[in-house]
């Protein structure tokens, strides 16, 4: 039978003293290689993102998209490193990101882009806002675990104040880059103004903001050094309590103080609801398994928590 050049080449590696060792030596090679590769449980990757925030006040969605976000995805396009460019155009303001290549340095993308920007201002309209908000983001900001809080007993409202004690605490932990918390009510104060009684009092709304603005604040005003010490002198206090809020003095009238309780009710409670989270349970759960009794209502209020 004919050899063909494949058999040929075998014999010679099959007869040759040379082939063991050569075994030897590729297997070597192997366990070198592997020895040296690196390798960790979570690699870090890194991905420069950077967010544009544009404020374009009074506009529409679809000027903004116009004017604004399509116009910046062409420069930002341009920009060397960039890989992908998502937008969004919503009333009033356009956000734009911008995704690098995986690997490439972020303070150098990130200045590569601020100049590009700066270099391009004169093509955005009149009437934005300068300068636009740029915020540098990484993999790491993208949430990897999410805990979702709900009750039978509770509203969301007070689940949204369990949840921000929570959120707190997660904040505290080694490594955790963001803790975002959706759903529920925050706590809001409420001033509702009475005209009549406004009128009778001689104040105006303009008058009421502009006092609630200055009490609801804290400045440094100086310091001084004592003993090898420097102290800060601040001035002011946030307002604490509803209590506050109603005692504040927001005019004179007939040589008398003019508090706020005097010209508008005060309403300690939940804010306006702007968006809904709720905890729903499947059929097995209302068939009375998995621990779950058919006493449950379908759907109850919750609180998500998203950790990255």
């Amino acid at each position: 039978m004919k050899i063909g050049i494949a058999g040929k080449l075998a014999n010679s590696f099959i007869d040759s003293k040379l082939t063991p060792l050569l075994i030897i030596t590729a297997l070597m090679i192997g366990i070198f290689a592997a020895y040296l590769t690196p390798r960790e449980e979570e690699p870090q990757i890194v991905v420069p993102m950077v967010d544009i925030f544009v404020p374009y006040p009074g506009k529409s969605a679809k000027e903004v998209e116009e004017r604004i976000t399509k116009p910046l995805e062409r420069i930002i396009s341009e920009i060397a490193g960039v890989e992908y460019v998502y937008s969004a155009s919503r009333p009033d303001f356009a956000i734009v990101t911008a995704r690098f290549f995986v690997g490439d340095d972020t303070e150098e993308s990130l200045v590569k882009l601020w100049s590009t920007m700066m270099k391009n201002m004169n093509q955005l309209p009149a009437g934005v806002t300068f300068p636009p908000l740029i915020k540098s983001m990484s993999i790491d900001d993208v949430p990897i675990m999410t805990l979702t809080l709900w009750s039978e007993q509770y509203d969301n409202y007070q689940l949204r104040r369990v949840s921000s004690e929570l959120t707190q605490e997660l904040k505290k932990l080694t490594d955790v880059s963001e803790v975002e918390l959706t759903g529920g009510l925050r706590r809001k104060v409420r001033i509702i103004l009475d005209q009549a009684r406004m009128r009778a009092h001689n104040v105006d709304p303009l008058q009421i903001a502009q006092q609630i603005q200055g009490a609801n604040q804290n400045l440094t005003v100086g310091s001084f050094q004592q003993m090898n010490k420097d102290y800060l002198v601040e001035t002011g206090d946030f307002l604490q309590d509803v209590r506050d809020v109603e005692n504040l003095v927001v005019g004179v009238f007939g040589n008398n103080p003019v508090y706020l309780r005097d010209v508008a009710t005060i309403v300690d409670g939940p804010e306006e609801v702007s968006n809904y989270v709720f905890y729903g349970i499947g059929p097995a759960a209302k068939a009375g398994q998995g621990g779950f009794s058919n006493g449950i209502p379908q759907d109850m209020p919750a609180v998500t928590i998203a950790i990255a």
